[in-house]
């Protein structure tokens, strides 16, 4: 299929691009699963007690087992103690389970939101950036000229080089490349921009 492509001057033109990435089945279902998978993965179990063997001290036996008028008791270390192993507390991130991503579920899950921004005007392809631009203000002009105050940017190496240091200060805006966005990136955002190099960067993928 062919999907218009524009350049600073807001000049169009259109290239062909492949139809499974652009045109492809739109399977919610599938990029529910993709983020939730993803948002699982991401959370820091980081909250963590120690179990009764982990506990540093003497593992000798308190008192005796008859003749104290006591309960039996062992260890010092037994939860029911101050200063004890804590029962059924969080075991920290090792013990959590990750949620494997394939790669065909990654792939399909881009291709499918990818079509929903195309189909929803959300998507936008630039032609590569041919010059350097240094200042800020001169990028923040251009977002502004084509309504990409919240937007995805996902750039060729080479016009990466070039934009990504006049785009660090400008807020709501993502610069990154095609290794480096994920399907959550294009949920997050309202419009994706791709350049034309990094279009055929991607088709590699696919292809």
């Amino acid at each position: 299929m062919k999907i218009d492509k524009i350049n600073l001057d807001g000049k169009k033109d259109s290239i062909e691009v492949l139809d499974k990435i652009f045109s492809a089945k739109i399977n919610k279902k599938l990029v529910d699963n993709v983020l939730y998978k993803t948002n699982a993965n991401y959370k820091g179990r980081h909250a963590k007690t120690k179990q009764q063997n982990e506990i540093a001290g003497a593992t000798s036996k308190i008192y005796a087992q008859k003749g104290t008028g006591g309960a039996r008791h062992a260890s010092r270390k037994a939860p029911i103690f101050v200063g004890g192993g804590v029962a059924h507390g969080p075991k920290g991130q090792l013990a959590y389970k990750k949620r494997k991503l394939n790669k065909s579920e990654k792939k399909l899950s881009v291709a499918s939101l990818i079509t929903e921004k195309n189909k929803l005007n959300n998507l936008l392809i630039f032609s590569d950036f041919a010059t350097e631009i240094k200042k800020t203000k001169e990028m923040h002009s251009i977002i502004k000229k084509f309504d990409l105050t919240h937007s995805l940017i996902i750039l060729d190496k080479t016009s990466k080089d070039k934009v990504e240091k006049s785009m660090r200060n400008i807020p709501n805006v993502k610069v990154t490349d095609i290794n480096h966005f994920s399907a959550f990136d294009i949920i997050k955002f309202k419009k994706v921009v791709f350049t034309e190099s990094s279009i055929k960067e991607l088709e590699k993928r696919y292809s």
